[in-house]
């Protein structure tokens, strides 16, 4: 069995939400940034959100390498990528670039992508990374709230649409 519940074969085994046989999905979520983009995997069932990695830019561009090495690794059935708006709601220049490289990830990997409001996720990360245990770690890795933004955007992403299938 993979890393998204597939039993060999790449079939997906279905498990039960609500009495009802329910596909467990794999998920990527993104925290995109024009130096550094976050990613973070989770499993639609479980509600389960796990950070993965911090991946660079190059020259403002996202890494398709590294971006194709986790889509292959983790075989994802739906992408989520964070928009960052305004304190009102509004888009801006960022929301703008985070959808171009969106409908990017949906071109690339022929996935459906789903956006999902990021407005205080990277605030939140760095609480979380002052208060938390994982403040050691960010020593190592400057970058480390890249990845806890992208998880944090996803874990959202699944507290918003728990029960849109069990109805």
């Amino acid at each position: 069995m993979d890393h998204g519940g597939r039993a060999a074969g790449g079939r997906t085994l279905p498990s039960v939400h609500r009495g009802r046989p329910r596909v467990s999905r794999t998920l990527l979520g993104f925290d995109f940034g024009r130096n550094r983009i976050g990613v973070a995997v989770g499993q639609e069932v479980t509600r389960t959100v796990t950070p993965l990695r911090t991946l660079p830019g190059r020259n403002r561009k996202p890494d398709w390498e590294g971006i194709s090495r986790l889509i292959a690794e983790w075989q994802p059935d739906l992408l989520v990528v964070g928009l960052p708006l305004t304190e009102d709601g509004g888009e801006q220049d960022m929301s703008r670039a985070a959808r171009r490289f969106g409908n990017q990830l949906r071109g690339r990997y022929n996935l459906p992508v789903e956006w999902m409001d990021e407005r205080y996720s990277s605030l939140e990360a760095k609480r979380l990374l002052r208060e938390g245990a994982v403040a050691q770690a960010k020593k190592k890795a400057p970058q480390y709230n890249d990845h806890i933004a992208a998880q944090l955007i996803l874990q959202d992403w699944l507290n918003a649409h728990a029960d849109k299938g069990s109805d």
